[in-house]
């Protein structure tokens, strides 16, 4: 199955559901959008594939909209803890192949794995930690969270690094920082560069850090 067939349906048309399924559609994909909020669904019907009123913990109602179809399910409902579970389950329960949740809090997300989501995300928690960082240390460009212990940085090459290779820099002893990647000038992605690449000019360094190392201007 190639990407652009992929199917994706977004149950909840808040913030995040509004902007991830618009993302989804503006990549080309086919989207379905639905919301029990019939003024919402007005207001976003250009912005989707598909956009449909319906109680989006109704089985009936899902199943009607053919639901088992979708290659991806994205339950957007986070503040409202009920009506998430029990959409997960239900998409579930009509066999959609891979579900994402957003969850509000850590017992929110513990439930949300227990129940069969595949996915699930804290867009708020998320950017909150990207600003965080990014205010820390202007060298950190992003910070995304891999799991309870490891999160990934975007970290801008400082201008004193420029020349130096990464077995002179030493990452990994001084800032326990294990680097994946090296984004070149040229927009060019380097996977797993040898110890002996030399840092250029607006290079990103893309690395995987413990999760207890603080994001600060101690760093580097």
């Amino acid at each position: 199955m190639s990407k652009k067939s992929k199917q994706f349906v977004v149950l909840g048309l808040g913030k995040f559901g509004t902007s991830i399924a618009k993302a989804l559609v503006d990549s080309g994909y086919e989207v379905l959008a639905v919301d029990r909020n019939e003024e919402i669904v007005k207001y976003f019907s250009d912005n989707a594939t598909y956009a449909v009123q319906a109680d989006i913990t109704d089985k009936e109602a899902l199943k009607e909209l053919g639901i088992a179809n979708f290659d991806v399910g994205i339950v957007a409902v986070g503040d409202d803890m009920e009506s998430s579970i029990l959409s997960t389950v239900l998409l579930k329960e009509l066999g959609v192949e891979y579900i994402v949740a957003k969850a509000q809090n850590e017992i929110h997300k513990k439930i949300l794995e227990k129940i069969g989501a595949d996915k699930v995300v804290f867009p708020e928690h998320e950017m909150g930690l990207r600003i965080a960082a990014n205010l820390i240390n202007n060298n950190i460009l992003d910070v995304m969270e891999f799991s309870k212990d490891y999160k990934i940085l975007e970290i801008a090459v400082k201008q004193e690094w420029i020349g130096k290779d990464l077995r002179a820099l030493g990452l990994r002893k001084k800032y326990s920082m294990n680097v994946i990647a090296i984004k070149s000038n040229e927009g060019e992605m380097i996977i797993s560069p040898e110890a002996d690449y030399v840092m250029k000019e607006n290079n990103i360094i893309v690395a995987i850090v413990p999760s207890h190392i603080e994001s600060s201007q101690e760093w580097f």
